[in-house]
């Protein structure tokens, strides 16, 4: 068995650096009162550090825009919720850790009728809302830079812009959800980066050189499995060259199961070939710890079962070789807080498995998401 020691040795990207390899990704846990979040859930992110995790990274947090979302328990991050933001760095910080925000607009997801994205398309054939235009770009854009600047102003060591899973920012990258023909959509990947990676540029010129950017995306989204944002090497090796150049430091490439191959041929994973096309840091993510992906969670309404061993082996060989530099566990971090410390001791058999009922009630309107599944079957 190769010895997963590599998974607990420092990382420094840009200026920040991390005691070990292990992330909390973004996930809504209903902790929120009017967009801030509660003392419960800064508590929830110093109990995941205390646990051993690295890096935390905040909930997905609608960014200051009137349009980023009107899911009623979302967290927000604008000047109302600044307080309460920061008590959740501070208990982090003290923990021995480091934490991100994440900035998210949930575009054509939005279920009011209201919805502002690339071409008003939650999906191909589901129209929602309307394509924004240019003006509300650069308004769309500059509340990404206040959100970033209230996470700097107070310790946290970057923001993770969130371009994954079918919201906003993917509603650009995916072409079949982007049919502008304004330079800012359409069949090239250079069109529809563009808006993405201007607001990375826009947070990079407001918030310094070393401050943590990192960019999340996916292939998939939640209204269709198979989608593809790039369906090639080369196409994806020209995305994350973009963000690169735009002033990204790090992405973080979202599977549904980290140990599965991005294309035939090749045993890399999402994020290792995005690592060898861009050149930058990553972090790998997907059912890491479960046998059973988030959606079939969400959806099916099943448990999953524990995978550790097999994917502690997978994890440190794949970095060993260079595949990725950072792991993000998210639902096995909800069943036991103390995963990280109990994979370093190898006492495997005491990591509490994730449960379905862990989530409590979804937070969040799954209606689009149901609907697309229900028509186009989904797998």
């Amino acid at each position: 068995m190769t010895n997963p020691s590599i998974l607990f040795t420092p990382v420094t990207l840009n200026a920040t650096a991390f005691r070990n390899r292990w992330v909390m990704p973004a996930m809504q846990r209903g902790m929120c009162e009017g967009g801030a979040p509660s003392a419960d859930l800064a508590a929830y992110y110093r109990r995941r550090t205390e646990g051993g995790t690295a890096l935390i990274i905040g909930e997905s947090a609608a960014i200051d825009h009137p349009s980023a979302t009107v899911q009623p328990t979302s967290a927000h991050i604008n000047a109302s919720t600044r307080d309460a933001w920061a008590h959740c760095v501070k208990e982090v910080l003290a923990a021995g850790g480091e934490m991100m925000l994440q900035l998210w607009h949930e575009g054509a997801m939005r279920t009011d009728g209201k919805a502002l994205s690339a071409s008003g398309l939650a999906h191909p054939g589901k129209e929602s809302g309307r394509a924004a235009t240019l003006d509300e770009l650069a308004q769309i854009r500059d509340g990404f830079v206040r959100s970033a600047k209230i996470a700097q102003g107070i310790g946290a060591c970057g923001v993770e812009v969130h371009a994954a899973h079918g919201y906003f920012l993917d509603q650009f990258l995916w072409h079949g959800s982007n049919i502008r023909e304004d330079g800012y959509g359409g069949p090239l990947i250079a069109h529809r980066a563009r808006f993405p990676a201007e607001i990375v540029a826009a947070i990079r010129a407001e918030c310094g050189p070393d401050f943590l950017i990192s960019l999340r995306f996916s292939q998939w989204k939640e209204v269709d499995y198979a989608a593809r944002v790039a369906p090639t090497p080369e196409e994806l090796a020209e995305m994350a060259t973009i963000f690169r150049d735009a002033g990204v430091d790090v992405l973080h490439a979202s599977t549904r199961r980290f140990w599965e191959a991005e294309w035939d041929g090749d045993e890399r994973n999402l994020a290792g070939w995005t690592k060898a096309g861009g050149g930058l840091p990553v972090i790998t993510v997907g059912s890491v710890g479960l046998d059973t992906d988030v959606m079939d969670v969400f959806m099916e309404e099943v448990d999953p079962g524990p995978r550790v061993a097999v994917a502690l082996e997978d994890l440190a060989t794949r970095m060993e070789a260079g595949e990725f530099d950072m792991v993000a566990v998210g639902r096995a971090l909800i069943g036991d807080p103390d995963f990280v410390k109990k994979v370093e001791a190898g006492d495997y058999d005491a990591i509490r498995t994730f449960r379905r009922d862990d989530l409590g009630k979804l937070e969040w309107d799954l209606s689009i998401v149901e609907e697309a599944h229900a028509g186009a079957g989904a797998a």
